[in-house]
């Protein structure tokens, strides 16, 4: 991880996901991470948390310090937990946690798309929420067949137990209607306009890399948006949920996975601002 450096040339787009604030040390990272300029951006791209208070703590909390704050859910935020006062599932309860946001002044996957204010060519900041639809797997392995073929080497995806798609049948025809809705958006998109794609999973299959549970790659995307970047003339690309902090080009386009991740997936001895990647 590079860490954000100011240069004095005018406001940063940085970004971070994954901050798992159930975990007191990355509760208190979120409480220690400040902006070097008042007039930098942050993009937060999911998994901030799983209760309905966490997530609007931790979003108070940022948009107060950085000037201005875009978030995407990540499959946390939509996890339904019993001891969540909230109580909502699904769609419901990924629109209450927008409301909250428009309440806090943080952007979100249903608002306009803001133009970047930084130097370069014109930019538009696109969150997006697409979720996943099991495609990301081996061509020998069925759809039917992939939650017994990840078990078979230790994995139990908690969101089959927890992320509930109501009112949609499941989770892949909600990723469809996203997919839809989102596509939708980015062909209006001005043609002279580029874009900063940003999503809690990565947009293409090569980039669901996941040495120490590979079998996880069915719960971490879908291959129906693959070749956003290069339809949607995307100059950067931010993504989280693996907890493998990465950075690539591909088609001219950077790509980079920002997670904080769990405690023992970052070094506690580092500055909180070593975890917020810049983007532009």
């Amino acid at each position: 991880m590079t860490p954000a450096e100011p240069d004095g040339a005018g406001p940063r787009l940085l970004a971070v996901s994954d901050l798992h604030v159930s975990f007191k040390a990355n509760r208190e990272i979120v409480a220690a991470l400040r902006p070097d300029s008042p007039g930098d951006w942050l993009l937060v791209a999911g998994d901030v948390g799983e209760k309905a208070e966490d997530i609007e703590w931790v979003l108070r909390t940022l948009r107060g310090r950085f000037s201005t704050v875009v978030w995407v859910p990540g499959n946390h935020e939509l996890w339904a937990l019993s001891t969540d006062p909230v109580g909502l599932r699904g769609d419901a309860r990924y629109r209450y946690l927008v409301s909250v946001c428009h309440r806090l002044g943080v952007l979100t996957p249903e608002d306009p798309y803001p133009l970047w204010p930084g130097e370069g060519p014109k930019t538009a900041i696109v969150p997006l929420l697409t979720l996943y639809d099991y495609s990301v797997r081996p061509p020998g392995v069925a759809r039917a067949d992939v939650i017994q073929w990840a078990a078979e080497a230790g994995i139990v995806a908690t969101d089959e137990r927890r992320l509930d798609p109501a009112p949609y049948a499941d989770i892949v025809e909600w990723c469809q209607a996203r997919i839809a809705v989102s596509e939708r958006r980015l062909a209006e998109i001005p043609a002279d306009t580029r874009t900063v794609l940003i999503n809690h999973y990565p947009l293409r299959p090569q980039d669901v890399i996941l040495p120490r549970k590979p079998r996880y790659a069915p719960w971490s995307g879908t291959r129906a948006t693959a070749d956003w970047h290069r339809r949607f003339r995307a100059r950067a690309v931010v993504y989280g949920h693996l907890h493998v902090r990465t950075s690539r080009f591909a088609d001219g386009v950077h790509f980079q996975e920002v997670s904080l991740g769990y405690p023992r997936h970052w070094d506690q001895t580092r500055g909180a601002e070593s975890y917020l990647r810049r983007i532009l």
